[in-house]
């Protein structure tokens, strides 16, 4: 709940929202931090700085919602922007990219007593767990996971698939060029999902 969000220790929460692409991840942690500032709650937002399809400095949802944004490079960065202060609020977008080191990270901040709102995908296009979605899924106080629309049929979709192989890099080392729309993955049901053979 938006008052409630340190708890009586002092320490912040854990809040995760993860899905496939097109599940509506951005869409659902922008209404969150909208809740958040109307409740006059101090608010950080953050995404990567890989995500440039809406321009820099902007979390925005495939539904045309956004709200302004800090872009940083890495773990790193983020950190850093974020120094020694605390809002009551930080809100992570596209935190795949952040790699596994972001797990430790983030209990650091829950420990300073920040609440941490972090989404992204929990899957990769392979169709195989996407670190550090499932491990902080594991260690949130709350957990949504989120499905897509099925491209193919329209049933509930837990997966995406790239329709155009660009050759560049592997599903669970993402980099800039693994950054896209519906012109290059589209959701797919358990059913639909294709994977590409060895």
């Amino acid at each position: 709940m938006i008052h409630s969000v340190r708890n009586e220790s002092g320490t912040g929460r854990l809040q995760v929202i993860a899905g496939p692409m097109f599940s509506g991840k951005s869409e659902e942690l922008l209404r969150r931090v909208r809740r958040a500032k109307l409740a006059g709650l101090d608010v950080e937002v953050v995404n990567h700085s890989f995500d440039t399809r809406h321009g820099s400095g902007v979390v925005s949802s495939h539904a045309g919602l956004s709200i302004t944004s800090t872009s940083v490079a890495d773990l790193a960065g983020l950190l850093t922007h974020l120094g020694d202060r605390t809002p009551d609020i930080l809100a992570i977008d596209e935190a795949q990219f952040f790699g596994a080191d972001l797990i430790p990270a983030v209990e650091g901040l829950l420990a300073r007593g920040i609440t941490v709102i972090v989404a992204g995908l929990c899957v990769t296009y392979y169709a195989r767990p996407f670190e550090p979605l499932p491990s902080l899924m594991a260690l949130a106080e709350e957990a949504v996971k989120l499905t897509a629309v099925c491209h193919v049929c329209g049933a509930d979709a837990a997966f995406h698939q790239r329709i155009h192989d660009s050759g560049v890099g592997d599903s669970q080392h993402p980099v800039e060029e693994h950054v896209g729309g519906y012109e290059t993955y589209e959701a797919r049901c358990r059913r639909h999902l294709t994977l590409p053979t060895a």
